[in-house]
Order: structure tokens, then C-alpha cells, then sequence
């Protein structure tokens, strides 16, 4: 009987085991936070190229630290502007659907920064775009990367490499440099290193990029992974060094469409932008100016609401 009833139990008790194994597999891979590095000291303690860089002087901003925003700032509902940095929101309408323009200009690459989610680089730490904004006293801020999404690509944040793994050799990087000019690479033709040891402030893994030299370089056709043909995009491009747009646009709502890669480049080149790349969308798509989520966030259409990141790109 003994020998019966045990013959009987092992399946159960296998399958509890394999049950509770798959889930644990699936709760590290998408929910359970890791912790692997704080950001404020990493990048605090970084000896990296371009600190040195932007500290002597070699930037085409203005040399020292860009750690303080000016007292006398002049502000409006749609415009931001001190002695370093300039800033004006528009609206747009294109395709059937709302855009949301920054035009920025600022004295240093140093005003061109990124947060981490609870300033930590990690693996399933989120956080919302407003809410990693207001802890960093962000001006204007619109999602950045998600890298936390993937395990592999370059992760380069206020001139600190946290990660150089390459995500392959097709897979195109925007890199920010610290003179304020942007540059499309891939992934597959330098390392994370080489870029960090020429200067690189920032580099951002999603892609891909949609304007090089003035020129549009996607189809119709590109899109991201499986991504809707009309979506919500987040967009950054360079007008000059220096001289920025950050670009979202509303989707999967009846009053905005979305946007294809192309429509998106489209407008980014009519804006006079020379480079341009496509951050994370989507769901993730956020615009936070002035204190303030402006644009409609949403991941299914059915409600209006952010949906949390592991990273941001922002002006302050």
C-alpha cells in the first residue's frame, strides 16, 4: 500500500516542484528587485575620460560643474530659461495624433543627464518618470531606455559604464559625447569602454536611430520587436551640439493614433534635427515639464496612466 500511495504522490510532488521553480524563474525574471550598483556613487567615485574632460574644459559649454540651476530663472506654462539652459514646449499635431516638442539649449552636455530608478542599476527596479523626476529636481524629463528590460546592451549614464555587454552587432546605440554632439553606433564596431574612453556622457541602448546627418534612416517598413505600426514614441534628437528635441508622442487612444517609426522621423527631420534615435514607447512613452506629466501615457488605451521605467532622460 505503501508502495502504491508513494507511486502515486511523486507526480504531485514533482509537479509542485517544477510549479514553483518555473515561478520563481518567471518572479527574478520580471519582478523580483536586484540591486547591483548605486548610482549616485558610482558615479560620484567615477575616474572615467569624459569627467576629466568636462572638468577641464573641453566641452564646448562652459567648463566646471553644471550642478546648480540658476536662482533667477524665468518660467512660463510652455518656456524655461536661465543662464544655461533654454527650454520651450510645443504641441503639434501630426498624422492624427498629438506630439509633444521640447526645444532645448543649454551650455553644457552636463545638463543632459539620466536618473536610474531609485538612483540604483539593477535588474527590476522601476520606478515611474515623474516620480524619478521630482527626486532629481528634473526641469523637463521624458523616459529613457528601459535597460533593465533587457540584459544585454550598453548602459552609460552621466559618464559611468554599468554595463558592456553588447546586445550584437547589429544593435545601434546612441552615444552623447562630451563636447554635446550625438552619434549612432553599433554595437557591433566598438566597445562600451572605447566609448566611455572617448568621451562618451551617455549612451542609451534601444534604437533604432532615425535620422544620421540629416538624412531619415528607416523604412516605412522598420519597426521595434512587434510593436504596433502606430504607437507611442519617445524620441531625442540634435539639432546642433548643444542645441536638443525631445519628442512623445501620444497612442492607441481615440484622439491620438500613434506614430510609425517613419512619421517619426519624418517629423524630427522637419524639425531641423540632424541626428535623432527612438528611446523606449510605447506604454513607457512619458513627458514630465514643470512638475507635470503633459502627455496622455498609456500601455493598453483603456486608462490614462505611467508605467513604470528603469531609467529617464532629463533636463536640469
Amino acid at each position: 500500500m505503501k508502495k502504491f500511495f508513494a507511486s502515486k504522490a511523486f507526480p504531485f510532488i514533482y509537479g509542485a516542484i517544477l510549479a514553483a521553480f518555473t515561478l520563481f524563474v518567471v518572479l527574478d525574471a520580471f519582478v523580483i528587485p536586484r540591486s547591483y550598483a548605486s548610482a549616485s556613487a558610482a558615479e560620484s567615485s567615477s575616474a572615467q575620460t569624459v569627467q576629466t574632460s568636462l572638468s577641464s574644459g573641453s566641452s564646448s559649454g562652459s567648463s566646471g560643474t553644471a550642478s546648480t540651476l540658476s536662482s533667477s530663472a524665468a518660467t512660463t506654462d510652455t518656456s524655461y530659461s536661465d543662464s544655461n539652459i533654454t527650454i520651450k514646449i510645443t504641441t503639434d499635431r501630426v498624422d492624427g495624433t498629438t506630439v509633444y516638442v521640447a526645444d532645448i539649449q543649454v551650455t553644457s552636455v552636463e545638463y543632459l543627464k539620466a536618473a536610474l530608478a531609485g538612483s540604483t542599476y539593477g535588474k527590476n527596479v522601476t520606478a515611474v518618470t515623474s516620480s524619478i523626476a521630482s527626486s532629481n529636481n528634473a526641469i523637463l524629463a521624458i523616459n529613457g531606455d528601459y535597460y533593465g528590460a533587457r540584459d544585454s546592451g550598453y548602459v552609460v549614464r552621466n559618464g559611468t559604464l554599468y554595463r558592456s555587454d553588447s546586445a550584437g552587432s547589429d544593435q545601434e546605440d546612441l552615444v552623447v559625447y562630451s563636447d554635446g554632439s550625438f552619434d549612432i553606433i553599433s554595437e557591433g564596431d566598438v566597445t562600451a569602454e572605447e566609448l566611455v574612453q572617448n568621451g562618451a556622457w551617455q549612451v542609451f541602448s534601444f534604437g533604432p536611430g532615425l535620422i544620421d546627418n540629416g538624412e531619415i534612416t528607416v523604412s516605412s517598413n522598420s519597426e521595434v520587436g512587434q510593436a504596433k505600426t502606430s504607437n507611442p514614441r519617445t524620441a531625442i534628437g540634435e539639432i546642433s551640439p548643444l542645441h536638443y528635441v525631445m519628442v512623445v508622442a501620444d497612442g492607441r487612444t481615440s484622439e491620438s493614433a500613434g506614430l510609425s517609426l517613419y512619421q517619426l522621423a519624418e517629423y524630427m527631420q522637419s524639425l531641423g534635427v540632424q541626428t535623432a534615435y527612438n528611446l523606449d514607447g510605447g506604454g513607457s512613452s512619458t513627458m514630465y515639464w514643470n512638475g507635470q506629466v503633459i502627455n496622455n501615457p498609456t500601455t493598453t488605451g483603456n486608462s490614462i496612466k505611467e508605467r513604470k521605467v528603469s531609467d529617464i532622460v532629463y533636463i536640469g
